[in-house]
């Protein structure tokens, strides 16, 4: 059996570590290793943010690592690690952060923006935008 190509697949309650990403998808075969990071910022559709809130479905961990294994299934995917946050973050903290290892950096590009993408799309976790005028509102629940 082959071993697993995800070497993170977590939701987490505490600060992501991006370095700790890109060592997880080390791999001496590896020319290209791409990461992202999720950042919360102070604005959305115009509005300003003051915080954010992540809550997650407790399925959300297993459907982590489904995504990631879908993606890790490419034969030129070397590795990759995935982490989402939760809980009340600030302007700056970091709420995603991927990281996929290749051999050439056009696969490694496409491969992060695909689990990104599918992460997104598929994790169930919601967001509560707090804005500066003190409304707020729930972001991506179903």
């Amino acid at each position: 059996m082959t071993p697993s190509k995800v070497a993170l697949a977590e939701v987490l309650d505490t600060p992501l570590d991006l370095a700790a990403h890109e060592a997880a998808v080390a791999d001496p075969r590896a020319g290209a290793v791409v990461t992202f990071q999720g950042v919360v910022r102070d604005h959305d559709h115009g509005r300003g943010v003051t915080l954010l809130e992540y809550e997650g479905h407790p399925t959300a961990a297993k459907i982590l690592q489904e995504v990631a294994e879908e993606i890790a299934a490419d034969p030129a995917v070397y590795a990759i690690a995935i982490s989402h946050r939760v809980g009340t973050l600030q302007i700056g903290d970091v709420a995603l952060v991927a990281a996929v290892s290749t051999a050439h950096r056009a696969a490694a590009f496409e491969a992060c923006a695909r689990l990104v993408d599918e992460a997104k799309a598929r994790l169930p976790i919601w967001k509560r935008q707090v804005f500066t005028d003190g409304q707020e509102e729930w972001v991506n629940c179903p």
